[in-house]
């Protein structure tokens, strides 16, 4: 049986960082209901840059296939009253709720945590905002590049004396749906020992700082602001990016050990020089060490010198485009993508990122249209046809 398996998840969350700690309780088994605006959906559905007709759940974006797999869809207008009371009827068997509503929102339309816990005592209630639940900012806006430049993460990507970068992927926003998952399961097994349920807070704030905690330790301690380096690293020499014959790769010689095996594979004679044989003498002399060895790798190509290296216990890895690491074996090795039928052709997804021996995730379903599982999951909680068709006639599902 999967580790879930009986667990109702009201889902109300959108975009980023929500469905993706949904999706994360629907691999382990979870019945997660996605209740969605029945006119527009999750407004990432119409994300992407080319044509998505020919993709599944309706011509739905590929953010949105990524993270809204094993999940059902339903269609409910929740400032209808009809709308909403369908959704009360759900969150009150509800063994999870999931929003990213910004602070307030989610009260005004009647799904607060004191009103819903009333009714379900159990009810482990989770909620993701930008800023937090208190403080001036609360009520602000949000969104992944937002917390990257509110946190500080941009500061310290990109190029030295250059302009702030975005990390290219949404960072904050999938640390926080994890960190949202853990809270979940501390709480549930909290509910398992006690028969109580809770609230459950996170932000993409309190994310963003998880990403950056050696960092403002580091300011904490002593003062230090760091500054962007490209890919380097401030405490060590060699540990980074360096450019080859056809592409690039990054080598790390991070201890002394690691560097001789570095210095005498690559070239002995240019490398291994008393000023390079300490960490601080490899990060005093760090310009020219960097010179040097990028006028080594030069010589070779990326493969060739990641196997000199590797085979030299040196760290090295190449640096890769999307489409050779989501084709890469030790990728399918390790089980970390996943495939499954959908509308008549096989799709690959990232499977969950990690794995318990006893309790395998369920196996992968598409993720739904727009509303495609509005009557039976109504069926599912006691609605007759000719309530639905009454609902309906309410304005229920917009």
């Amino acid at each position: 049986m999967s580790l879930l398996a009986g667990m109702l998840v009201a889902d109300f969350t959108r975009v980023f960082s929500g469905p993706a700690a949904t999706q994360l309780l629907a691999d382990y088994g979870a019945d997660v209901v996605k209740i969605e605006d029945p006119r527009a959906g999750d407004d990432a559905r119409v994300f992407g840059l080319g044509d998505n007709s020919a993709h599944p759940a309706g011509g739905a974006s590929a953010s949105f296939v990524a993270l809204n797999r094993n999940k059902r869809s339903l269609g409910l207008d929740l400032k209808s009253d009809a709308g909403r009371a369908v959704a009360l009827r759900i969150c009150a068997r509800a063994d999870v709720l999931v929003h990213n509503f910004r602070p307030g929102v989610i009260e005004r339309l009647g799904f607060g945590y004191d009103a819903l816990s009333a009714a379900n005592p159990g009810l482990v209630y989770c909620e993701i905002s930008g800023y937090g639940r208190q403080g001036p900012l609360a009520a602000r806006g949000a969104n992944d590049i937002a917390l990257q430049a509110h946190s500080g993460l941009m500061s310290i990507t990109g190029e030295a004396g250059g302009a702030p970068v975005r990390c290219g992927s949404a960072v904050v926003d999938l640390h926080c749906g994890m960190s949202a998952v853990a809270g979940i399961f501390a709480a549930l097994l909290h509910r398992e020992r006690t028969g109580k349920g809770q609230r459950v807070e996170t932000s993409l704030l309190a994310a963003g700082a998880n990403l950056m905690t050696y960092f403002y330790q580091e300011y904490w301690l002593d003062g230090t602001v760091p500054r962007a380096m490209g890919s380097a690293n401030a405490l060590t020499v060699p540990n980074q990016a360096f450019p080859t014959a056809d592409g690039a790769a990054i080598i790390i010689g991070s201890n002394d050990e690691m560097w001789l095996r570095c210095a005498r594979t690559l070239d002995a004679a240019a490398l291994d020089q008393p000023e390079f044989r300490s960490v601080e003498g490899r990060r005093a002399n760090r310009v020219r060490l960097v010179e040097l060895l990028s006028g080594i790798t030069r010589r070779h190509s990326t493969d060739a010198l990641v196997a000199m290296l590797d085979a030299a216990k040196v760290v090295a890895a190449p640096v890769r485009d999307v489409g050779r690491a989501a084709e890469d074996p030790q990728l399918h090795a390790i089980g970390q993508v996943t495939e499954y039928e959908a509308e008549g052709r096989t799709l690959k997804s990232v499977a969950p990122p990690f794995r318990l021996g006893a309790a395998p995730p369920v196996p992968p379903r598409g993720p739904p249209a727009l509303a495609a599982d509005t009557d039976p999951v109504l069926r599912q909680f006691g609605y007759a046809p000719d309530e639905i068709a009454a609902l309906r006639a309410a304005g229920a599902f917009g």
